[in-house]
């Protein structure tokens, strides 16, 4: 058996010897290692007897704790060392300006939803939300939409290979099948938009596969057209920020709506420069109608003692008019050079508040 003073002694000069944590390290395995001094020491206790075991076991153990004390001490000296040898080299100048941080932007379809919540919030509306994926009866049938309609063919819709109820999925041309569900699940009167993504195919500097959504619906015992021309009037106005701007509904025809308008406001292309407010031109925004009664029925409304109208527009169509954005494309191309340009600082949304109504 080893003279213990003496490997204490060993030991205590390897540890306080110990240069780095690498070094004190070498210096933990040469005494408590699998193999280490202290180790073998305790290994060896079982071929003693009895009497001898005790002894030497409370020998070995006073041993084996104060060279764990000595290494736990010696650790801390060692990190302490480290830290202040960095704090010693890592100097700052706290003389130097900081580094600039570039601001974030808020996506020009981002905000322009935004605005459009805000202005229909103040009428009342609620948002409504619904999937991507929908099955044809939310997404063509319920809304009236004939079998034989082209919005049903493969070069405008994108079909799914999975199917429900015998016909096949798709990803949602508009959103309103939002309309259709919240109508099936929620009693009359109704007050709703509807914002979202929606698929379509088609893509050119007017068109994209993927665009963005807002349609509105109304619904109770007394709403009319009426109804429909003073909200659609007060929220182009509302959006565009011109109190007079001239707003018109011109006859048109959707399977969902009847009758059915389209929207359009007045403009200017005076020396091919687009003007919103000003001139004799008209430029169209937006389609509406009041809700086709085989429309109600399909969702279990009583249409004999419920009407109301709806209307959509494409987000990215109103933001283009509104903020000067000449390609549809550019919204999706991820360049931040067009965001910094076309981008917000903050969230700034128009208000119905103190804007003359029609």
């Amino acid at each position: 058996m080893e003279d213990l003073d003496k490997l204490k002694s060993d030991l205590s000069a390897l540890i306080v010897g110990a240069a780095d944590l690498a070094g004190l390290e070498a210096a933990r395995i040469e005494a408590l290692g699998r193999n280490g001094r202290i180790t073998q020491l305790l290994k060896g206790l079982g071929q003693m007897d009895a009497e001898a075991r005790r002894e030497a076991g409370q020998k070995f153990n006073v041993l084996k704790n104060e060279i764990g004390a000595a290494l736990d001490a010696r650790k801390a000296q060692l990190e302490d060392s480290t830290i202040d040898a960095r704090l010693a080299a890592e100097k700052i100048d706290i003389t130097l300006p900081p580094r600039s941080q570039r601001s974030g932007r808020i996506h020009p379809i981002s905000q322009t939803m935004d605005e459009v919540i805000a202005i229909f919030g103040e009428m009342g509306f609620t948002v409504a939300e619904g999937p991507d994926i929908e099955e044809d009866w939310y997404n063509f049938t319920a809304l009236n939409i004939p079998p034989e309609h082209p919005a049903r063919q493969n070069h405008d819709t994108f079909y799914l290979d999975a199917e429900k109820n015998g016909a096949p999925l798709l990803l949602r041309t508009h959103t309103s099948p939002v309309q259709i569900r919240t109508m099936q699940n929620t009693k009359p009167p109704l007050r709703i938009i509807a914002p979202g993504r929606t698929y379509r195919c088609d893509h050119d500097a007017t068109h994209s596969p993927m665009f963005h959504q807002v349609e509105g619906l109304v619904i109770d015992e007394a709403t009319h057209m009426g109804h429909l021309k003073g909200c659609l009037v007060d929220f182009c106005r509302a959006f565009f920020g011109i109190d007079d701007l001239p707003v018109r509904f011109r006859p048109s025809y959707f399977p969902f709506t009847e009758p059915s308008a389209e929207v359009d406001i007045g403009c200017s292309f005076a020396g091919g420069t687009l003007t919103i407010g000003a001139g004799e031109g008209w430029l169209e925004i937006l389609g509406s109608g009041m809700v086709n009664p085989k429309v109600l029925e399909n969702c279990g409304i009583d249409s004999t003692k419920y009407q109301g109208f709806a209307f959509g527009m494409g987000i990215e169509r109103i933001a283009m008019l509104k903020y000067g954005i000449p390609d549809l494309r550019t919204f999706y191309e991820s360049d931040v050079r067009w965001l910094n340009h076309y981008g917000f600082a903050a969230l700034d949304v128009p208000s119905l508040v103190g804007r003359a109504r029609p």
